[in-house]
């Protein structure tokens, strides 16, 4: 196949590399993503590589110099939060790194490629950021008298948390593996919790810089289940000996207003893309839209915070086995709880938003930050009502970026055909460049084939057609995706020896915490190597309880998602899912 020069080895010249790749003594920003049409973003540059009408071309805010590569601070390479303490609640520290595992089950590899390798591209994906309004009434806090782990102790910090892990992004001085600049950073979904305007208007301020105020509801004052009193929640402002105070869990006072006090993101200093994801799209990640009751109900002053153990595992299997995904037996459900409800201050910020919402919002000028506009949607999305577009990462290659939630409800994914085909066109027309694919659904979670309500006669297509699709295509190296919570990395190989290699990564809401730098490199001997490093927030390791400043707070979220009675201990996978080399034959 034909290739282009990569970027990282083309001399710089007054054209589009120029945008896309600044030298890697200069600056760590060295690119702008830019649409394959001018009509799939407003942030098309055209084909002289000039700016587009009113497409600015972005800029990094504040770059550091790259460093010597390789390197590992800042990386899950150098350190790794583990546990200081050995029993109850317990504190966290600097841990031991992961070292890096080399995969080879796609191709060999060959002596010196280091000394050979030249970049086709280096970025960061972020995923299932969860940006939580954690008084929204629709929240199901009270599905933990049936499942612990249905609420989580550190809900109150997702903001924090995820500033803190921008900051980190921004610190990055360059690709660890080849100090290649970073030329965009990519969220794979679930950026929000709970598809509510609140939470979308707190990430996009993330992402793009400026103040934000983590609150909803009554601006004096939390209200929300963790100064209800009641036990089955940690009342940390409170004496009330509660289940998560009896495991260890300290009394903070003033954790809840330090919780909803403003705060600042820098914003990140490169370019950004969005994905979306099914607690994007959907209420509570799982309900269709259309509901009007459900929608007055999310913007009204009365919030349920208790009910049995028996009716909320009734509920809970109901959205496991998706036998309501239109949420009217849930409507049902709270319309039965109307008297045990607690009254709170109405919000109509907390409404629900629908994909034209989301799509707007993405476009606003206030949310540009660095850049592109729209963020990789377009107007042209907006017109015809699709989540999914494509863009420039480099000369020689394009970055896909599909919408896999169905909107027909239900939390697991899949494709229309009328996506899957232009998936397909979209991969033929650039069959000279190679291809990221990034959604928010791994292949294996892509298996709700229900109608999607605004296109009832189109057919929906599992992760595993997605799969055999991308397996036809040579240039397809790598699908980087989310939804798991979980780090896990898989091969796919064709009959015909074509392959690539499926990158799911862990959430930023559940512990550990991570983002993952990718790095693509043609090793110049017939393969090609796919460097993934792990990366953790700022926050430093260890916490400091009467520490309830911004940065503190960020830190407390993270040992305390580590401490969250139920979580899962598994979620870091395994050392070949983490920090890897990944080879495989070039197309």
């Amino acid at each position: 196949m034909s290739r282009t020069r990569s970027v990282a080895s083309s001399a710089l010249g007054i054209n589009r590399r120029t945008v896309l790749a600044a030298t890697a003594a200069v600056t760590v920003s060295g690119g702008v993503g830019y649409a394959l049409r001018p009509t799939d973003s407003r942030a098309a540059t055209n084909a002289a590589g000039t700016r587009a009408e009113g497409a600015p071309i972005a800029q990094s805010r504040s770059a550091p110099a790259a460093p010597l590569a390789p390197y590992t601070r800042g990386t899950t390479l150098a350190s790794v939060a583990a546990p200081r303490t050995g029993s109850g609640y317990r504190r966290l520290g600097d841990g031991p790194g992961w070292k890096r595992r080399l995969r080879v089950e796609l191709a060999a590899p060959k002596t010196g490629r280091a000394g050979r390798r030249t970049t086709l591209a280096a970025f960061v994906q972020l995923t299932d950021l969860h940006l939580i309004d954690a008084q929204h009434p629709m929240r199901l806090e009270y599905l933990r008298s049936a499942d612990v782990h249905a609420w989580r102790p550190h809900e109150a910090l997702t903001v924090h948390g995820a500033v803190s892990l921008v900051e980190r992004v921004n610190a990055l001085r360059g690709a660890p593996v080849t100090g290649a600049p970073l030329h965009f950073a990519m969220t794979t979904g679930d950026n929000t919790d709970n598809n509510a305007k609140t939470e979308l208007e707190w990430f996009l301020t993330v992402m793009s810089g400026g103040r934000i105020t983590p609150d909803s509801g009554d601006p004096r004052r939390y209200e929300g289940v963790q100064n209800s009193g009641l036990k089955q929640y940690w009342q940390p402002d409170a004496s009330v000996r509660d289940t998560d105070k009896q495991l260890g869990f300290p009394q903070l006072d003033g954790f809840l207003a330090a919780a909803v006090r403003e705060l600042n993101s820098p914003g990140l200093n490169l370019p950004w893309y969005s994905t979306v994801g099914n607690h994007d799209s959907l209420p509570l990640g799982c309900y269709g839209h259309g509901d009007s009751w459900l929608a007055q109900y999310a913007i009204g002053g009365k919030k349920l915070m208790s009910v049995s153990a028996s009716e909320a595992k009734k509920l809970q299997d109901a959205i496991k086995n998706a036998r309501d995904p239109q949420g009217t037996a849930f409507r049902d459900f709270l319309k039965a709880h109307v008297r045990d409800m607690r009254s709170i201050t109405p919000d109509e910020k907390r409404a629900p938003y629908t994909a034209a919402d989301y799509l707007k919002a993405h476009l606003d000028p206030a949310y540009r930050g660095v850049g592109p506009v729209g963020h990789g949607y377009s107007s042209a999305n907006v017109d015809a009502g699709t989540q999914y577009y494509s863009f420039r990462i480099a000369d020689d290659v394009i970055g896909i970026s599909l919408d896999t939630t169905d909107a027909g409800g239900h939390y697991n994914g899949s494709i229309g055909t009328a996506q899957l085909k232009w998936l397909d066109k979209t991969l033929r027309d650039n069959k000279d460049s190679y291809a990221v694919v990034f959604s928010h659904h791994t292949s294996k979670s892509m298996t709700n084939t229900r109608p999607d309500p605004a296109r009832p006669g189109e057919r929906r297509h599992t992760g595993q057609e997605v799969v055999a699709l991308l397996g036809g295509h040579a240039g397809v190296l790598a699908w980087v995706n989310g939804h798991i919570h979980r780090n896990d990395i898989t091969p796919h190989s064709a009959p015909d020896g074509r392959s690539f290699w499926e990158i799911s990564t862990a959430s930023h809401v559940d512990y550990p915490q991570l983002a993952r730098v990718i790095e693509l490199v043609d090793n110049k001997d017939g393969t090609l190597s796919i460097f993934t490093t792990c990366i953790e927030s700022t926050a430093p390791h260890r916490t400091d309880f009467s520490d309830l400043s911004q940065t503190g707070l960020a830190a407390l979220y993270r040992e305390l998602s580590y401490n969250a009675p139920g979580a899962r201990t598994d979620l870091a996978g395994e050392s070949k899912d983490r920090n890897t080399e990944l080879v495989l034959k070039k197309g």
